[in-house]
């Protein structure tokens, strides 16, 4: 596995003062962004150590509401060398975990809430249902962004008002492609998995109007036949 300082160096922000929305994704060389319906299926040791360095550099991980139902996210931490280089850096123990949902189908119950390590965030609109507004509010913090749709624009300025400029996106596609077609994305890093997936997986970015962003590589590594890449504005 690539050593944690190259990693480090790799993703390092030169500016943490500057809000930025980072995607990190994985996906086969066919383009698959899942493996019966998992992210976590393709990826492999070092993207799970990528992932750990981006959440340790982060502010808060933002998710959308399919992403936690298909992938958990309970007890959600940082540890070993990320926390020890999070409080070398003078960051807080650990980044919040913050939710995006329109209709709030979300159980209070789920480990995204119960055995969240710091109080998390749900990112909604006027319009969700005030009962379940209610019952997320006795679990985590909620903030209304947009009226009959999350209005993300508004979301990062809230995040960014709440202190959490650096922001880590780790899904799902559809959430990717409401950021880029709000044009909010700043970077994407991206583990390219050497495997074939075939199936009816979608792509990495999903929905929205199409638009065409030029992005720049900002940074390369290879571990045998697995790229990590890095992609900037």
């Amino acid at each position: 596995m690539l050593p944690h300082e190259a990693l480090v160096e790799a993703y390092a922000l030169e500016d943490r003062t500057t809000p930025r929305i980072r995607m990190n994704f994985v996906s086969s060389i066919d383009g698959a962004a899942t493996v019966a319906g998992r992210s976590a299926d393709l990826g492999g040791e070092t993207d799970r150590a990528v992932m750990q360095v981006l959440r340790a550099m982060c502010d808060v991980i933002l998710v959308g509401a399919g992403t936690v139902r298909a992938e958990g996210y309970g007890g959600t931490r940082v540890e070993g060398e990320d926390a020890a280089w999070r409080r070398a850096a003078g960051l807080t123990g650990q980044p919040r975990l913050a939710v995006v949902s329109r209709a709030l189908d979300l159980d209070a119950a789920h480990p995204f809430f119960t055995e969240a390590v710091v109080r998390p965030l749900v990112v909604t609109c006027a319009t969700a249902p005030a009962d379940r507004r209610a019952a997320l509010g006795a679990v985590a913090d909620v903030l209304v962004c947009g009226e009959a749709s999350v209005d993300l624009a508004a979301a990062r300025e809230r995040l960014e008002g709440l202190g959490m400029p650096q922001i880590l996106c780790e899904g799902g596609p559809h959430l990717f492609g409401a950021l880029h077609a709000a044009d909010l994305v700043d970077e994407l890093c991206l583990t390219l998995s050497p495997r074939l997936a075939g199936g009816e997986a979608g792509r990495i970015l999903r929905g929205g109007a199409e638009r065409v962003t030029d992005m720049g590589l900002a940074g390369l590594l290879r571990e045998g036949d697995w790229l990590f890449l890095r992609y900037a504005r």
